[in-house]
C-alpha cells in the first residue's frame, strides 16, 4: 500500500513502494491511482465533506489528475492533483523540470545504488534515447541509446534505427512522469529520439563487491532515463533485470536484492494554489541501499 506523505484540497503526495504499477489496465492488479480513487471515494482526509471531490452532485469516478510517475519497480515520491486546475499547474511546473528546486519547476532528485565505481566521482551523461518496441524478437518498452552522430540536433531528431520494429511515438518526454502516445511499429521505422541528460554524485564505494551509492538529478525528463544512461555509461544499476548485465542481474540474486535500487528520495515544487514552496524527503526501503551509511541518505 501507497503511505499519504501529505493532502489537502487541492493535492496529494504519496510514496510510492517498489513493485506497484502507478496505474496499471490489468484486471485484478493493484495500483496507486486505484488505491487513491477508493480512498477519495470513500471520502476520506481532506476530501471528506467535499461534495464528490470534484463530481458533480456527489456521484461518479472521482478526480486525480497523474502528473508524473515512476517505474513500477521503482520507489518513491510522487504528486497526485485533486483538482483540474491543480493538474494543469503542476504539469506546467514539470515541463520546465531543470534539476533545481527554483520556483515554478520541480527538483526531482534521486537515490541509485550503481555496479561499478566511476573514476570521477561526479558527473554528467548526456545521451539520445529511443524508445525500441522490439528487441531481441520480443515486444518491450526498452529504451536504447542512439550515437550523438546519429540525431541531427538536440531536442526531438529523427533517427532510422534498422531491424527490429521501432516505437514512433512523438511524445515519450518524462517517461517517469508523462502518458506518452501509443507507440506505432515498422519494421526500420523512423522514430524520435530524445536528449536525455542528468548530473550523478558518488556518496560512498564499496570495494567490494564494486558497489557505488549515487545521488542522481534529472536535468530532462525521459522514459527510464537513470536506468538506460548509468546502463550505457557500464554502471548498471543493481537489481535491474531489463539493463543489467549477466554478471549484474548474478550480482543481486547472490545480494538477495529483488527490485532496482533507485528511489525518487526528495520532490519539491510549488503548490498550485497556495503557491508557496513543498519539499518532500524519503530514505530509500529496498535493502540494496542498507549496506551504505544511513547518515547519507537524507
Amino acid at each position: 500500500m501507497s503511505e499519504i506523505l501529505y493532502e489537502d484540497k487541492e493535492i496529494i503526495v504519496v510514496r510510492k513502494p517498489a513493485g506497484i504499477a502507478v496505474q496499471t489496465a490489468r484486471p485484478g492488479q493493484q495500483d496507486v491511482v486505484s488505491e487513491l480513487k477508493n480512498y477519495l471515494r470513500r471520502g476520506n482526509g481532506e476530501s471528506a465533506g467535499r461534495r464528490g471531490n470534484g463530481m458533480p452532485g456527489g456521484h461518479g469516478e472521482p478526480y486525480l489528475g497523474i502528473v508524473h510517475r515512476l517505474d513500477q519497480p521503482v520507489e518513491g515520491i510522487l504528486v497526485f492533483a485533486k483538482t483540474k486546475a491543480g493538474a494543469a499547474a503542476l504539469t506546467g511546473q514539470l515541463r520546465k523540470l531543470s534539476g533545481q528546486s527554483d520556483e515554478g519547476t520541480f527538483c526531482k532528485r534521486y537515490y541509485a545504488v550503481l555496479c561499478g565505481i566511476p573514476a570521477d566521482r561526479k558527473g554528467r551523461l548526456t545521451d539520445y534515447l529511443y524508445k525500441q518496441a522490439v528487441k531481441n524478437g520480443k515486444h518491450t518498452d526498452y529504451v536504447a541509446v542512439v550515437a550523438e552522430r546519429d540525431s541531427g540536433n538536440q531536442d526531438g531528431c529523427v533517427c532510422r534505427v534498422g531491424g527490429d520494429s521501432q516505437n514512433s511515438a512523438d511524445d515519450w518526454d518524462n517517461g517517469d512522469s508523462l502518458k506518452g502516445q501509443e507507440p506505432h511499429s515498422g519494421t526500420g521505422q523512423k522514430q524520435k529520439a530524445r536528449r536525455a541528460e542528468l548530473e550523478y554524485r558518488i556518496l560512498q564505494v564499496q570495494e567490494q563487491p564494486g558497489l557505488a551509492l549515487a545521488e542522481v538529478n534529472i536535468l530532462t525528463g525521459r522514459f527510464h532515463q537513470i536506468r538506460a544512461q548509468m546502463a550505457h555509461a557500464g554502471m548498471p544499476l543493481l537489481g535491474d533485470v531489463k539493463y543489467g548485465t549477466e554478471e549484474t542481474k548474478a550480482l543481486a540474486g547472490r545480494l538477495g536484492i529483488r527490485s532496482v535500487a533507485l528511489c525518487a528520495c526528495q520532490l519539491a515544487f510549488v503548490h498550485p494554489a497556495a503557491k508557496k514552496k513543498m519539499d518532500f524527503q524519503i530514505k530509500p526501503e529496498n535493502p540494496a541501499f542498507s549496506s551504505f551509511s544511513q547518515e547519507l541518505l537524507n
